[in-house]
């Protein structure tokens, strides 16, 4: 068996009002992510990311949102659940690095929340996960405080 990487990236829009869920814990915000589960675009990234190097699809084939199922489900759940298809491939996670892009609030002082909150839903170290936090110099829809973005990469092993 052969180490895989895979790549992952999503967005959501940010609504006042809605709660501001990222890798897996809740942030105080006037605005929040909007979609059909709780929104968590770093935690999708990461999924799409390991289900991309396991070969698997993407978030969506695995959890439609036009399922109710999944209708305001917790990502730390889904992201569980695809670790779970990763190991019944054959495969462990080796770690995943991550970067958000937010103008705000600040991610810094919740990295370290966030990195726990995922370790413990993978059942890897903290040290396996990396999180790197950016704003987008005020331009684009991150710029303009209308969304939140997310890449991840991932690598698994035998």
């Amino acid at each position: 068996m052969k180490y895989r990487i895979g790549f992952g990236y999503d967005v959501h829009q940010l609504k006042e009002g809605e709660d501001l869920v990222l890798g897996g814990i809740h942030l105080e915000h006037s605005r929040g992510t909007v979609g059909h589960s709780d929104a968590d675009a770093l935690l999708h990234a990461i999924c799409d990311a390991l289900l991309g190097a396991a070969n698997l699809g993407d978030i969506g084939q695995n959890f439609p949102d036009t399922s109710a199922d999944f209708k305001n489900i917790d990502s730390k759940v889904l992201l569980r659940d695809v670790v779970g298809l990763v190991h019944k491939k054959g495969y462990k996670v080796g770690n995943i690095d991550c970067t958000v892009c937010l103008e705000k609030p600040k991610l810094t002082p919740h990295i370290d929340a966030m990195k726990e909150a995922i370790a413990n839903a993978m059942d890897v170290n903290s040290e396996d996960v990396s999180i790197k936090a950016t704003t987008n110099e005020k331009m684009g829809f991150v710029g303009r405080e209308d969304g939140v973005a997310a890449y991840a990469v991932a690598l698994i092993g035998p």
